[in-house]
């Protein structure tokens, strides 16, 4: 699975339309997303406090199936290979919508739903 964090205004627009795009698919070509490990620091480094955010979680066989471009790109600011989408993604792609808010010191924490991934 991959995970996309979205403003809460993006997804409800994706209700509408049938596809997520956010702003980074128009000005970069691709719309980024993370691997679970990947979550937390990219919340921590671009989200910090936010409240206005949901947690994708993609099936990246479900993009391939639906002949969305999935490729992992070095980033070599986090010393990384991310998963890069290359177009919009359907909403037959996404999983599950999680909750995904701040702590008190506006860190974030990987949802319950995820932790128990993990734990199991």
């Amino acid at each position: 699975m991959l995970y996309r964090i979205a403003e809460l205004a993006h997804w409800q627009q994706a209700q509408q339309t049938g596809f997520f795009a956010s702003p980074d698919l128009q000005a970069e070509g691709f719309i980024h997303t993370s691997e679970r490990h990947q979550v937390v620091e990219t919340a921590s480094r671009y989200y910090r406090g936010r409240q206005d955010l949901v947690l994708l979680e993609l099936d990246e066989a479900a993009l391939v199936a639906a002949g969305v471009a999935v490729k992992r790109e070095w980033a070599p600011s986090r010393g990384q290979h991310f998963a890069h989408v290359f177009g919009p993604i359907p909403l037959a792609a996404v999983r599950r919508v999680l909750d995904f808010t701040p702590t008190d010191d506006g860190d974030f924490e990987l949802p319950n739903a995820l932790k128990e991934l993990i734990d199991n």
